[in-house]
């Protein structure tokens, strides 16, 4: 026994050295941030390796505990929209994306939101492929009875190898799922007019599936301001017309050379189409 003992006393150091090296190497493989914990929720980035011409696919994933919501780029009456900023060296955000997302009324509460997981595609341009840390300052709202504001420094390292990452890969590629279309011949707005004192948005809906229900329909115009509020509808198959509240608008708010967009979501397919003012 103590022959058997002393062996196992032999052993253990080096034992634990090697456990030690391999989640080392795990880490350092990672191309996913650590989680950051809120009250709410928790948030972490996730990011592929550059391409040749220094490409990143990237994500900020948010899982709001149940209950609890995070915000669209316009998130309605109140709310923190997404904020994502780089703080690694030649590394830039060239476009935030943004899931399709919920218009939740309930009592007081009107707002265009996530209530479950979510993931904002993010591309980044790295001016030297070969960077090997991300770091990005995230900043959010996330919200109950009360909202909260949620922010945190996230940082990751890239790996060189071009193996595959099926877990980051899988994650990405289901955020691009939850995207709108771009708009096509068979949906999408085909005219649309603001009322001359601007309290009214008139739309033209051409929608991909014949049906009776009314589409949801979030405009956001300008900076700050989303307008989800449908006053008169009217559906013909696959012809859609709709007029929207716009309410009030920035003082002094000159609307031509504007352009607004318009969130059309029908069933399980939704396009987000540009609205210009000429």
């Amino acid at each position: 026994m103590k022959t058997i003992s002393l062996a196992v006393r032999q052993l253990w150091p080096a034992s634990c050295l090697l456990v030690a090296m391999l989640q080392l190497s795990q880490s350092a493989r990672a191309e996913t941030s650590a989680w950051a914990d809120n009250e709410g929720g928790r948030m972490r980035l996730i990011a592929l390796p550059p391409d040749e011409s220094g490409t990143i696919r990237a994500g900020l994933q948010i899982e709001p505990k149940p209950g609890w919501i995070t915000y669209w780029r316009e998130p309605g009456n109140s709310g923190i929209p997404p904020q994502v900023t780089l703080s690694s060296v030649g590394v830039s955000l060239d476009r935030m994306s943004y899931p399709i997302p919920k218009h939740i009324v309930d009592g007081k509460v009107d707002e265009v939101a996530y209530d479950a997981s979510v993931t904002f595609p993010l591309q980044l341009t790295a001016k030297n492929p070969a960077v090997r840390e991300l770091k990005a300052n995230a900043f959010i709202g996330i919200c109950k009875e009360i909202c909260i504001p949620f922010q945190a420094e996230l940082s990751l390292t890239l790996e060189p190898s071009a193996q595959s990452r099926p877990t980051e890969e899988a994650i990405l590629r289901d955020a691009d799922s939850t995207l709108p279309e771009a708009a096509s011949s068979e949906f999408k707005v085909d005219h649309h007019e603001l009322s001359t004192d601007m309290k009214e948005l008139s739309l033209n809906i051409t929608l991909p599936e014949s049906g009776e229900s009314a589409p949801e329909v979030i405009v956001a115009g300008p900076s700050g301001y989303v307008f989800t509020r449908q006053m008169a509808t009217h559906r013909d198959g696959k012809s859609f017309a709709t007029t929207l509240s716009v309410g009030k608008l920035p003082k002094g708010y000159d609307v031509h050379g504007k352009t607004w967009s318009a969130l059309i979501i029908d069933g399980a397919r939704a396009i987000e189409a540009p609205l210009a003012f000429e």
